[in-house]
C-alpha cells in the first residue's frame, strides 16, 4: 500500500483501501451465512442429496448450473426440516434471520462508514476557496517519485490557472457560447440517458428470448446450458464498452470544472448500471419466479453467472485496456502516451460486483465465498498492472472526500437497492413448493408466524407473542418509528447548523484578533519611529537640562508665584493649629495625586525649557521661597513630634503642604532654567527625608508619597 501510495498518489491508493474493504466486508458475510446456514446443514447431512448420472463436468465453474445446482450453492439445496440433534435447530428460522442480520448489519455498518467521513471530509472541512484548497492542501506527501513529484507540480501549476480562470471563463461566454455549451450538454444528456435505457430494455428482450428456449434444469443439453451464458456476456460486455463511450463525451462537452465533469460522468454511469439490474430483476421476479418449480436456485445461478463473467471482463480489461494501450502507447504511437488508471471506472466495477453479491444473498448463500476469491486476486492484478502499465492520473482530486464519495455510492443506490429486491422477495413472493427451506410457505415471513403460534404452547413466552402482534405487525409501531428517527435527524441537523455557526464565530473572531494585533503592531512601530526622532534631534536632553547654568532675567513673575505658594501654605499652617486630625487615606491619595501632578507638570515644564531656550527667567526667589516652606514645615513637624492626637493629620498635613510648595514653585519654574529644577526637587527630597525621621508613628501615608515619587521619578526618567 505504501509502495503504491508513494509512486500513485492518494487517489489511486484510494481504489485499493477501498478493495481491500470490500473483501474484509465479504469476508464478514461469508463467516456468519457459513456459520449459521451451511455447517448445521452439513452436520446433519453431510452427503449432499445428488441424484444418480450428475457429476462435475467443468463447464458448470461457467453456468453454475449441473453439479452445483445440487450443492449447498444455492437456496433449493436448504432444508426445511428442524434439525435434531443437541439442540432443536429449525432451518427456516435460521436461515430468515441470518439474512436479516447480515442485511442489518450491512446497512448499519454503511451508514456509520458514511456519517463518519461525511462528518470529516465535509461538515468539519474548511469552506476555503478552491484556489485556496488547491495552494495549500493538494499536494500529496505519499509520492517518493521524482517524476511523479515533477507531474504533480506540473499538475498543481494547472489546476491554478485553470481555477482562476473559471470565474473568467463564465463571465466571458458570450449567449450564443452559452447557449451552444447547454445544446451540446442538453444533447450528451439525452443521448447517455437513451443508450442506458436503450440497454437496459435490449437486456430484457435478450432474456425474453433466452426464457423462450429455456426449461427446468433437470432436463438441460450441454447446448442448453451454454446458450445461459449469452446474457451475461452481453451484459458484461456492455459494462465495459459503454463507460468507455461515455468517457469519450469530454472531448467536446465543456464544463467550467473538473469537478462538474467527473459528476457528470459518475450519474451516468450510476444510471446506466442501475438501469441493468433493474431489468434483470424485474425479468427475475416476474418471470422467472412464475416459469419454474425452483425458481430461488434459477435465480442464483444467473447471479452467478453474472459475477462470473465480470470477473473475467475485469481481467481482460486490465490486459486489453491497459496492457496493450501501453504497449501501442510506447511502441506503435508515442503520442498516444502512457494510460492512466482510471479510478473512477474501476470503483465502478467494483460497486456492481458488490451489489450483485448483496442481491444474491438470498439466493445463493455462499455467494460472498465467490466475490472473496474474485478481490483477493483482483488485488494482485490490478497492482501488478498498476506498475507496469499505467501511470499516476493527471489529475487528481480530494482523496478523502472521494472515499466519501465511493461509500455513498455502495450504500445508495447499491445496497438500498439490494435490500429492496430482498425485501420484497421475502414479502411478496411465494417460495418454490418444492425447494427451499420455506416450501410451502406463503411467503418467507410466514415462517416468524409459524413460530409465533408455536411459541404459544410455550408457558412464560407470550410478551413475545405480544411483541410479535401488538410492536412488529402493527403499522403504527412503524410511523411513531419513523417519526422518532425524522425528529432524531432535525436535531442532529439544528445541532450541526449551530456548529457551524459557531466554528464560523470563532474564525471570525480570530480574524478580528489578528486585525488588532496588526494595528497594535503598528501603532508600537509608529511610537518607535517617533522616539527615535526625538532622540536624533535632542540626543543630550537629559543631561544638558542639569548641566546648563542658571540663565538671567526678570523675576517678577517668579517672585509672584513664590509669594502666594508662601502665603497659601501659611494659611493653611494656621488652619490646622487646632489639632483636628485628618484620616489616613486623605494623606495618602492627597500624596499620590501632588505627587503625580508634580511629575506631570514637571515634564511639561523641561519641555518648555528645551522648547525655549531664549527664554531667561531667573527663579532664585521661587527657591528661596521653596526653601523656607520646607524649613516651616520642619519645624512644625518637630512642634508636633510629641502630640498623640493629632499627629497623623499634621504629618500628612505638612506632606501635603511640602507637595504643594513643591507644585507652585514647578508651576513657577515652567519657563525657568534647569538649575532651578534640581535644586527644587533636591529641596523635596530633603522635605521628605526630615518627615520621614520625625514622624516614626505615621509611616502609612510616608511611605505611599515615597513610593509615589519614587514611582513618578522612574516614569520621568524612562521618558527620556
Amino acid at each position: 500500500m505504501k509502495e503504491i501510495g508513494g509512486r500513485f498518489g492518494t487517489s489511486v491508493l484510494t481504489y485499493f483501501l477501498f478493495l481491500k474493504w470490500l473483501l474484509m466486508f465479504n469476508v464478514v458475510s461469508f463467516l456468519i451465512n457459513f456459520g449459521f446456514i451451511t455447517i448445521p446443514l452439513l452436520v446433519y447431512d453431510h452427503s449432499p442429496n445428488i441424484p444418480e448420472g450428475v457429476s462435475f463436468r467443468g463447464l458448470e465453474l461457467l453456468t453454475g448450473a449441473g453439479y452445483f445446482n445440487y450443492s449447498v450453492l444455492y437456496y433449493g439445496s436448504y432444508s426445511n426440516e428442524t434439525l435434531v440433534g443437541l439442540v432443536a435447530y429449525d432451518m427456516k428460522l435460521a436461515y430468515f434471520f441470518t439474512i436479516s442480520l447480515y442485511m442489518v448489519l450491512c446497512g448499519i455498518a454503511l451508514i456509520f462508514s458514511m456519517a463518519k467521513s461525511f462528518k470529516k471530509n465535509y461538515v468539519l472541512a474548511d469552506p476555503a476557496s478552491n484556489s485556496a484548497w488547491q495552494l495549500l492542501c493538494t499536494w500529496d506527501f505519499s509520492v517518493t517519485n521524482e517524476r511523479a513529484v515533477k507531474q504533480r507540480k506540473n499538475n498543481l501549476s494547472v489546476q491554478l490557472k485553470e481555477s482562476l480562470s473559471e470565474g473568467a471563463q463564465k463571465e466571458m461566454l458570450t449567449l450564443s457560447e452559452k447557449m451552444k455549451h447547454f445544446g451540446v450538454h442538453l444533447g450528451s444528456w439525452l443521448l447517455s440517458t437513451g443508450l442506458a435505457f436503450g440497454c437496459g430494455a435490449g437486456i430484457y428482450f435478450l432474456c425474453q428470448y433466452e426464457q423462450q428456449s429455456t426449461t427446468d434444469e433437470s432436463s438441460w443439453t450441454p447446448l442448453q446450458e451454454a446458450q445461459t451464458l449469452l446474457v451475461p456476456f452481453i451484459v458484461s460486455l456492455m459494462n465495459l464498452v459503454v463507460p468507455l463511450f461515455y468517457a469519450l463525451f469530454k472531448k467536446f462537452e465543456v464544463y467550467s470544472s473538473q469537478r462538474k465533469q467527473i459528476y457528470a460522468l459518475v450519474v451516468r454511469n450510476v444510471l446506466f448500471k442501475m438501469s441493468i439490474l433493474a431489468v434483470l430483476c424485474y425479468y427475475w421476479m416476474h418471470v422467472v419466479a412464475k416459469k419454474f418449480s425452483c425458481w430461488e436456485s434459477m435465480v442464483g445461478q444467473a447471479l452467478y453467472r453474472l459475477v462470473f463473467f465480470d470477473f473475467l471482463f475485469l481481467l481482460l480489461g486490465s490486459f486489453f485496456g491497459e496492457f496493450l494501450s501501453n504497449l501501442i502507447g510506447r511502441k506503435l504511437l508515442p503520442s498516444l502516451g502512457v494510460p492512466e488508471f482510471d479510478v473512477a471506472r474501476n470503483v465502478f466495477e467494483l460497486i456492481y460486483a458488490q451489489t450483485l453479491s448483496w442481491i444474491g444473498i438470498y439466493f445463493s448463500p455462499l455467494l460472498p465465498a465467490i466475490q472473496i476469491l474474485k478481490c483477493f486476486i483482483l488485488f494482485y492484478v490490478k497492482k501488478v498492472s498498476l506498475a507496469q502499465n499505467c501511470q499516476p492520473p493527471q489529475r487528481t482530486g480530494r482523496a478523502a472526500q472521494m472515499q466519501t464519495i465511493l461509500i455513498a455510492l455502495l450504500f445508495f443506490p447499491s445496497f438500498v437497492g439490494a435490500l429492496s429486491i430482498v425485501a420484497y422477495t421475502a414479502w411478496s413472493l411465494t417460495p418454490s413448493e418444492q425447494c427451499g427451506p420455506f416450501r410451502g410457505q406463503n411467503n418467507t415471513f410466514s415462517a416468524v408466524g409459524v413460530w409465533i403460534e408455536d411459541l404459544q404452547q410455550i408457558p412464560g413466552s407470550q410478551w413475545a407473542v405480544w411483541i410479535y402482534h401488538h410492536v412488529i405487525r402493527s403499522e403504527v409501531f412503524y410511523f411513531f418509528l419513523a417519526l422518532i428517527v425524522i425528529i432524531i435527524i432535525y436535531i442532529f441537523w439544528q445541532v450541526t447548523q449551530g456548529r457551524k455557526l459557531l466554528i464560523a464565530q470563532l474564525r471570525q473572531q480570530i480574524i478580528n484578533e489578528g486585525k488588532d494585533k496588526s494595528f497594535l503592531l503598528d501603532k508600537l512601530q509608529n511610537l518607535q519611529k517617533s522616539n527615535q526622532y526625538v532622540k536624533q534631534k535632542h540626543p543630550n536632553k537629559r543631561t544638558n537640562w542639569r548641566s546648563k547654568d542658571l540663565p538671567k532675567g526678570d523675576q517678577s513673575e517668579a517672585m509672584a508665584q513664590a509669594l502666594l505658594a508662601k502665603q497659601m501654605f501659611e494659611e493653611e499652617e494656621r488652619s490646622s493649629s487646632g489639632g483636628v486630625p485628618v484620616p489616613a487615606d486623605i494623606p495618602t491619595s492627597s500624596a499620590l495625586l501632588q505627587a503625580m501632578l508634580a511629575r506631570q507638570r514637571a515634564e511639561d515644564g523641561e519641555f518648555e525649557v528645551h522648547r525655549m531656550p531664549d527664554m531667561h527667567l531667573s527663579s532664585s526667589s521661587a527657591v528661596a521661597q521653596a526653601m523656607q516652606a520646607r524649613q516651616a514645615s520642619l519645624t512644625r513637624d518637630s512642634d508636633q513630634d510629641y502630640s498623640g492626637t493629632g499627629f497623623f493629620g499634621d504629618t500628612s498635613s505638612a506632606v501635603v503642604q511640602a507637595m504643594r510648595a513643591r507644585q507652585t514653585a514647578e508651576d513657577s519654574l515652567s519657563y525657568s532654567g534647569s538649575d532651578v529644577m534640581t535644586q527644587v526637587m533636591q529641596a523635596r527630597q530633603r522635605a521628605e527625608e526630615s518627615l520621614q525621621d520625625s514622624a516614626p508613628a505615621g509611616p502609612s501615608a510616608l511611605i505611599q508619597a515615597m513610593l509615589a515619587r519614587q514611582q513618578a521619578q522612574n516614569e520621568y526618567d524612562d521618558g527620556y
